[in-house]
């Protein structure tokens, strides 16, 4: 008699209550528009996020790195493109150490987790370590993007969001409170939509996120809102889901 055997598939713990979120900041929300961090800036964003924190809601975070440097703009300058997005990854963990520190001094606990491994300031990516800081109500920040060039900030976001289970991902866009239906930086006329299906942002060719990260979505039925960080206090209400912006899913 043959026995055939399978390997176990790791399941992660399901959740009796509460919410977990994936919040995807920009990494010049963090500059304040210029090079840099802005220290005002990220303590606003800290402050925020630990009164979700207090909430109940469990946070894991991704940053860009887009106030130091940009690896597909820096490559138009005729630097390699792959040197180049390691350089903005490394931004990205500088962003990530600034909002642990100021996250810290608010008295919540905050692990760095990092996809290239840099053991004197931050844990290697462990996706099943992640969730149980995650479960501990500690948040859980993920640097140097994915480890490889040719990935953005949104992509990684959404992987990790699948990966560890979480069941929206609010992506904070700076300038902007939501999708609209044309360029509102550019046209008066354009109309802020409060939910898109994923079929719709593909017919009218709407920038929601990269096209990777979208791909994710669609294809892992995750649901995404785009919201602003402008307003003092959207950061809380989108880790509690208030619906604060634009919901993007396949209903």
């Amino acid at each position: 008699m043959t026995q055939t055997f399978t390997s176990p598939i790791p399941v992660l713990p399901q959740r009796e209550d509460g919410r977990r979120v994936l919040l995807k900041l920009s990494g010049e929300a963090f500059g304040g528009g210029a090079v840099g961090v802005d220290p005002d800036v990220v303590s606003r964003v800290a402050g925020e996020i630990a009164e979700g924190v207090a909430q109940g809601v469990e946070c894991a975070i991704v940053v860009g790195g887009g106030n130091f440097f940009r690896g597909a703009e820096l490559s138009q300058r005729g630097m390699d493109r792959r040197r180049a997005d390691y350089m903005g990854m490394l931004g990205t963990v500088m962003n990530c150490l600034a909002l642990q520190d100021f996250l810290e001094q608010r008295g919540v606990s905050t692990r760095v987790q990092t996809a290239i491994e840099m053991g004197q300031v931050a844990e290697p990516y462990i996706p099943l370590r992640a969730v149980r800081h995650l479960e501990k109500g500690r948040v859980v920040i993920f640097g140097a993007g994915a480890g490889m060039p040719y990935f953005s900030t949104d992509t990684v976001a959404v992987q990790r969001a699948l990966e560890i289970g979480c069941e929206e991902v609010l992506m904070g866009k700076n300038g902007v409170d939501g999708v609209y239906d044309a360029d509102p930086r550019t046209n008066p006329d354009a109309v802020k939509l409060e939910h898109l299906t994923y079929n719709d942002a593909l017919q009218r060719g709407l920038k929601v996120v990269d096209s990777t990260a979208f791909s994710l979505c669609m294809d892992n039925a995750q649901q995404m809102m785009v919201f602003g960080l402008d307003a003092p206090g959207n950061i809380t209400r989108a880790m509690r889901g208030d619906r604060i912006g634009t919901v993007v899913n396949h209903d």
